[in-house]
């Protein structure tokens, strides 16, 4: 057994929070990581700006704020902050794991903190990965995608296909307008009974969401003005809703973003059996196996008819949903946290 610490500064959040309101990928990330660690017999502390002392699930969270920080531990995560890093230096490894691009990190402030520290950097994807340069400095690096829930991995194929309900359950600042345009003029009017659920809004995102709260509402005002076009705003909802609207779902449509290194929101989809319609923006491409559990198309026109044949064509939708549970649900979450153990010395 070790004992493993993750400190985190970002919002507030515990191990109950995803059974109780919309949560991000990352922070999704940071309880199931440490369930998952503590359920493997590890000593687990998480500290971070919970509202208050929890024991859930084997792991204990404690406010990050005002706390006492243990003497040592085997594994120490710093997650996202980088005035974690040296925070726990008797740890006998200091691991950097990071969510968004690395680019952030080349400013002094954060070099230097690296360059002392010299922690493992922990990236979720090869894409991810690629963003931080050869020369900056880390004590190793490790490439550990996030785990899927074991909730997102027991669909089991339908019988039927679906009617051509198309769902988008991503930020709403990464493409949604984007989106709501290709639907309006090449998808919608050429697949008779369209509908297109959008899954998002600011409250997923804590603080950061209410501080863009003003332009999700833009971007969803105007989403909400096209119910003639078949889009239906279903809002932030939690994980088990989330489940049950997938299962109705013909497929999922997302055109990516440079400032997305694991996107979830596909991950999730497809490992319900879900076929994706993406472009090759960001990490999106590592999430769907082209031309078999859906497509990454190569522009905005392939986008638009590789939906509308998804939407369609029932036969094709059987194959991809098929070919989506079978392959799409490999690396979960026992996976991620066995990469994890191995960084411990």
């Amino acid at each position: 057994m070790a004992r493993i610490v993750l400190a985190d500064d970002g919002i507030e959040f515990d191990g109950r929070t995803p059974d109780e309101r919309p949560l991000g990928g990352a922070e999704s990330s940071v309880v199931a990581l440490t369930e998952t660690l503590a359920s493997r017999g590890h000593e687990v502390l998480v500290l971070n700006k919970c509202r208050a002392a929890l024991d859930h699930k084997g792991v204990r969270w404690r406010p990050i704020a005002g706390a006492t920080w243990p003497d040592a531990a085997d594994l120490y995560i710093a997650n996202r902050g980088d005035k974690l890093i040296g925070m726990m230096p008797e740890a006998r490894r200091t691991a950097f794991w990071i969510h968004n691009p690395a680019r952030y990190l080349m400013k002094w402030r954060y070099l230097s903190k690296l360059w002392r520290v010299r922690p493992v950097v922990v990236f979720i994807g090869r894409y991810h990965a690629a963003t931080y340069p050869d020369w900056a400095p880390d004590g190793g690096r490790a490439v550990i995608p996030y785990g899927l829930p074991d909730s997102f991995c027991r669909a089991t194929p339908l019988k039927d296909a679906p009617p051509p309900r198309a769902v988008f359950t991503s930020n709403p600042l990464r493409s949604l307008d984007w989106l709501l345009q290709i639907w309006a003029r090449d998808i919608q009017p050429r697949v008779p009974g369209a509908e297109l659920h959008v899954f998002a809004g600011a409250a997923t995102y804590g603080s950061v969401g209410e501080r863009k709260k003003d332009a999700i509402a833009a971007i969803l005002a105007r989403a909400n003005s096209m119910q003639d076009k078949g889009v239906r705003v279903r809002g932030a909802v939690p994980k088990a809703v989330l489940i049950e609207e997938l299962r109705l779902a013909r497929a999922m449509l997302y055109r990516g973003d440079l400032e997305e290194t694991f996107c979830l929101a596909v991950g999730e989809a497809q490992a319900m059996g879900v076929p994706a319609v993406v472009e090759n923006f960001g990490s999106v491409g590592e999430r769907v196996i082209d031309g078999v559990t859906g497509f990454v198309a190569p522009d905005d026109a392939a986008f638009a008819a590789d939906a509308r044949r998804i939407l369609i064509d029932d036969e094709l939708w059987r194959r991809q949903h098929v070919a989506a549970l079978e392959k799409q649900r490999g690396w979960r979450w026992p996976d991620a946290a066995a990469a994890f153990e191995r960084l411990i010395p």
